[in-house]
């Protein structure tokens, strides 16, 4: 499992567990909490009731004087309240008071006159001094049947004559407590979502971060070039820290494969200056002595020019990206780039009209290189009477350059192994190898600008050298 999705997943159990206890506590709190604040609210109407009670109560008319009136007309009059978006029609409040045996003397509903209450809660603790209230069902398996009563004393001077009762069914508040705790699972889920799409968010981020490091490191163990990627934090400070371990183990293993290589090449040119060094030091007729000297000249320029070309592929192959990039028109480009080889030796045929208009992005200087590096090569494997062909046209969403010769071609081992570096195959005449390195500095410019370079043998014999370059992106 990916670590951006354990951390997904452990982060969201922690706030899907949060918010199931979170919620699951508000949902269980409401309605108690609503039922004590109506049950506080009885408690004073009660004992408000019972103070006007008391003396149609001690008088004897409690059934028929003008608090039972009152109160009987209380359940006619229209409230027509909106009470936070419930209408409110009428009271709801059942009224009845009870003498000192518990015997209901009067009932605002008008059912349960003459019935004895002595038992109820309301009445038997009430009657005995202390706080009398009961939550009571009609239908004992329906919880919304409950109704609430709540009882006052009715007192005659300091002695319990009587107990007052008011009672309110628990259903007139359910749709306060309804619509509560549908609000709060509502913003219960919007919670979860929200808390769902930031771990998404969060998870996304970090598997961007790290998979940016993983695939540098990949390209880097594959020998790719590769460019430490955007991060943040302490994510940039392991992307800089796994980029200077990189540099330091590439350039160790660099110095090292190079030292061995150029030791390797070396070894030819310098045997063959060292002996004909010591033939000069011997008396020689005029022509040998001639022969010689070119011979240390020729290799001495050889061994120049694989230094210098092997500073140059150094310093491709060391460089990661292109710093400043510019347009470069194709035609112009490979004009500039056969430019060293007009005057004498294997001529070299240009067709660029299918090229007019196309414009590649990158380092004019190396592109230049890349192309005489091949059009050289070309014409090193060239007969005497040959012609090197160059054309450049649109391909496959970029630019295919292809130059040509009718040399004796490649042979199919050698296919895989021409762009090392200091490989090399006989030329024909007899001609010395060259140092192996300008198709090498070839792959490496057309890797640096994001496109390849291939031989391929030529129909008719001869080879092929294909450059595909991508075009720039445009908008």
């Amino acid at each position: 499992m990916r670590i951006g999705l354990r951390i997904l997943l452990g982060y969201f159990l922690i706030v899907a567990l949060a918010a199931f206890l979170l919620m699951r506590v508000f949902t269980q709190e409401i309605k108690p909490g609503v039922r004590q604040a109506m049950e506080d609210t009885l408690a004073d109407t009660a004992n408000v009731l019972a103070e006007l009670a008391t003396d149609d109560f001690l008088a004897g008319r409690i059934d028929d004087g003008r608090f039972a009136t009152r109160v009987r007309a209380l359940r006619e009059r229209d409230i027509g309240g909106n009470i936070w978006g419930f209408r409110k029609a009428q009271a709801e409040y059942r009224v009845y008071v009870t003498d000192v045996d518990g015997i209901v003397v009067f009932d605002s509903a008008g059912r349960d006159l003459g019935r004895d209450y002595s038992r109820w809660n309301d009445v038997l603790l009430t009657l005995r001094g202390q706080y009398g209230a009961r939550s009571t069902r009609s239908d004992p398996a329906d919880d919304s049947t409950s109704v609430m009563h709540v009882a006052a004393p009715i007192r005659d001077g300091n002695r319990v004559v009587g107990v007052l009762t008011v009672a309110k069914p628990n259903s007139a508040i359910a749709p306060f407590i309804a619509r509560s705790e549908r609000t709060i699972l509502r913003w219960g889920f919007l919670l979860l979502g929200t808390a769902l799409a930031v771990g998404l968010l969060a998870a996304w981020w970090l598997s961007r971060q790290l998979g940016g490091l993983r695939r540098y490191a990949d390209k880097v163990t594959a020998g790719e070039r590769a460019t430490l990627p955007d991060a943040a934090g302490e994510f940039a400070d392991l992307g800089r820290a796994l980029e200077t371990m990189r540099e330091r183990l590439e350039g160790k293993q660099y110095v090292e494969r190079y030292v061995h290589a150029l030791t390797h090449e070396l070894k030819a040119p310098l045997a063959a200056v060292r002996g004909a060094s010591e033939l000069l030091e011997s008396p020689l007729p005029d022509a040998d002595r001639a022969r010689f000297a070119t011979s240390v000249r020729e290799q001495s320029e050889r061994m120049a020019q694989m230094i210098d070309k092997l500073l140059a592929l150094a310093a491709v192959e060391h460089r990661q990206r292109i710093e400043q990039p510019v347009d470069i028109d194709v035609p112009t480009l490979i004009e500039a780039a056969v430019v060293p080889f007009v005057d004498g030796g294997v001529p070299v045929r240009l067709d660029t009209g299918r090229a007019e208009g196309l414009r590649l992005r990158g380092d004019a200087f190396l592109l230049r290189q890349l192309v005489s590096n091949l059009v050289d090569n070309a014409r090193e494997f060239s007969p005497a009477d040959g012609v090197v062909d160059i054309e450049a046209h649109r391909a496959s969403g970029g630019v295919q350059i292809v130059v040509a010769d009718r040399g004796p071609g490649v042979p199919d081992y050698a296919l895989p192994r021409v762009f090392e570096r200091f490989f090399s195959l006989p030329r024909p005449g007899g001609r010395s190898r060259s140092s192996g390195l300008g198709l090498a500095f070839a792959a490496e410019v057309a890797t640096l600008h994001g496109g390849t370079v291939r031989l391929e043998h030529r129909d008719g014999g001869g080879t092929r050298a294909i450059v595909e370059l991508p075009l720039p992106p445009t908008g």
